[in-house]
């Protein structure tokens, strides 16, 4: 296993090697949770600060208590109580943390760069929790953690990718990371959602749903990035569910075996139907468990622990 970084910054800049050790480091850490007593001294007398300056329920509270879980002391920092509002710079923020000894500084952002930013001066350790429509690599590590978990690889599986892509930092992560470890991605949704451009990153872009859907092994849907588009991308709600949603009719001509996955927070009757949602086939709720394990190896790893000391 190799991990010599202080920073969890992004999906694109890891090697293989490095996104393995996270995931076989959260193999260990998921067994923890499944104990009688779910705690581990690891982290123990180091600080975490949750300094999440955009709106967050999923992803803040399972960052919180895999520290807890660690055993470190965690404060989550409040962006519309803080002395942001009074016109203090991201920076001064960071820095005045950092001062109060803290040893792990997570961030979410919506600015895209906001954590490689605080990554250039900070000496205490920077996760990116999400910035902008850039990346949110712990989503990345908890998507492809289920779908090997699930399938036993991920190596030549064939995912799709359905959604808002263009305004989506969980799919920007996820492509990296799929990518890295030999998927075969399909991206599709609306035109004006997913761009040609994106077959760069060594994707297949495809607007019919019926061929993306076709002999995928892995769906994993994307909700519609309202709080990020400055103008209507589509005619209507309405219509992308018709185009795009994935219903019970859809579900029919899916492998029988297929996952179905989404980031959340889930649009019911939108990107998907509740059955689809509650549905044998679905692992949305295992992807939440699963981040906590992940989340806990992160911390874990960028606090210079050795990765090989977790064994499941």
């Amino acid at each position: 296993m190799t991990w010599n970084r202080r920073h969890l910054l992004d999906i694109e800049s890891l090697s293989t090697e490095e996104l393995l050790t996270v995931l076989d480091t959260a193999r260990g850490f998921k067994a923890v949770g499944n104990r009688a007593i779910k705690t581990v001294p690891a982290l123990r007398g180091k600080t975490v600060i949750n300094l999440f300056v955009e709106p967050s329920t999923r992803t803040r509270i399972s960052f919180e208590l895999a520290a807890q879980r660690l055993t470190a002391d965690v404060i989550n920092f409040n962006a519309d109580t803080s002395s942001l509002k009074k016109g203090e710079t991201l920076r001064d923020t960071a820095r005045n943390l950092e001062a109060m000894n803290a040893d792990i500084i997570i961030i979410r952002h919506s600015a895209a760069g906001a954590p490689h930013f605080l990554a250039r001066f900070l000496q205490c350790s920077v996760v990116n929790a999400g910035d902008g429509a850039h990346e949110h690599p712990t989503q990345a590590l908890l998507d492809v953690f289920t779908i090997r978990e699930k399938k036993g690889r991920v190596e030549g599986l064939k995912v799709t990718v359905m959604g808002d892509i263009l305004f989506s930092r969980v799919a920007r992560s996820n492509i990296w990371a799929l990518r890295k470890l030999g998927a075969q991605v399909t991206l599709c949704g609306p035109p004006t959602l997913v761009p040609r451009w994106f077959e760069q990153m060594g994707c297949r872009v495809c607007w019919d749903v019926t061929e993306a859907l076709r002999d995928a092994d892995v769906v994993n849907l994307l909700r519609i990035q309202h709080e990020r588009q400055r103008q209507s991308m589509f005619p209507g709600v309405g219509e992308y569910r018709s185009q795009f949603g994935l219903d019970r009719a859809r579900m029919e001509g899916l492998k029988p075996d297929v996952l179905i996955m989404h980031p959340g927070p889930i649009n019911r009757g939108v990107e998907i139907d509740a059955d689809t949602a509650d549905g044998d086939r679905s692992v949305i709720l295992e992807q939440v468990t699963n981040g906590l394990a992940v989340r806990m190896a992160v911390l874990y790893l960028v606090t210079g622990n050795d990765p090989g000391f977790v064994r499941n």
